[in-house]
């Protein structure tokens, strides 16, 4: 993928820059398990235009303002190395958490028109499923309480996007306790999205995509506007800190891969992790 303004970039350098755009400085983010490209968006929002930008884990106990840089073998370094308070995992659940109400990425399994959305399983048979999922973690918490959702999905297809999902597991819209709660946007390897009229809309496509190709692949009836945009690209300095200073590992591609492929690179992090500790 390219563009006449920008050098190459890759989808996952995009979603990511995407990502960032959503930050604005002095927000407090939060960060699930296993979301490499949710921490790598964090990560260049605080050094672009977000250097105030606060990390907070329920997983690290605490608030930190200088986070470490990512790591799939000492992710709690993350938050712990020079967190500016550590108060237990139960506080920072039931008590931190709700009162900050940061801002999170999710990257849901199934999620629906309305934002509502399932990290459980697949398959209605919960003692059966046809795929046991991650989990729900403290989803089913954060989503009464966060006044917005935010998403990102590294491969769109109507395995995810759903009309009816098989669990619930994060509030979205329409749902009775959600307490006014508002997904806000979404990104996949195919465009970005909002949910400004309480349903997904369409907002912009990345280069290359056809509207046609998102509502074949979405399994639902999108919003559409009349006008859509080009997604921008990422900047010739976001790239430079992607590859070069927040992620020169590429830990965010591990979302985009699977199986062999995927094993491959997670053995060559944790490689080149181990060595730079042991030096």
């Amino acid at each position: 993928m390219s563009s006449s303004k920008t050098q190459e970039y890759t989808l996952d350098e995009l979603m990511v820059t995407c990502m960032a755009r959503q930050l604005f400085d002095g927000d407090i983010v939060a960060q699930g398990i296993a979301t490499p490209m949710a921490t790598v968006a964090y990560l260049l929002a605080q050094k672009t235009h977000a250097p105030n930008l606060y990390f907070m884990s329920a997983i690290g106990q605490g608030i930190c303002k200088e986070p470490a840089q990512i790591s799939i073998s000492h992710i709690e370094k993350l938050w712990l190395d020079k967190a500016m308070t550590t108060i237990g995992f139960v506080r920072a659940a039931l008590e931190a958490l709700p009162t900050i109400k940061p801002k999170e990425f999710f990257r849901p399994a199934q999620i629906d028109s309305c934002g509502n959305f399932n990290n459980i399983a697949f398959g209605t048979n919960y003692k059966r499923p046809r795929f046991r999922l991650p989990g729900t973690g403290g989803i089913p918490d954060v989503t009464t309480y966060i006044p917005h959702s935010f998403f990102y999905v590294p491969r769109h297809s109507k395995i995810t996007f759903v009309k009816t999902l098989d669990y619930l597991s994060g509030l979205g819209y329409k749902q009775e306790n959600s307490q006014g709660i508002k997904p806000r946007y979404l990104v996949s390897n195919l465009g970005q999205f909002d949910f400004a009229n309480g349903r997904m809309r369409l907002i912009s496509i990345h280069p290359g995509v056809t509207i046609r190709k998102i509502i074949n692949k979405t399994g639902f009836d999108l919003e559409i506007p009349e006008k859509i945009k080009e997604t921008p690209p990422p900047s010739e300095r976001e790239l430079y800190l992607l590859r070069h200073e927040v992620d020169p590992l590429d830990t965010r591609k591990l979302e985009m891969l699977s199986g062999a492929r995927r094993k491959e690179l997670l053995r060559k992090i944790i490689e080149k992790e181990n060595l730079h500790a042991n030096q």
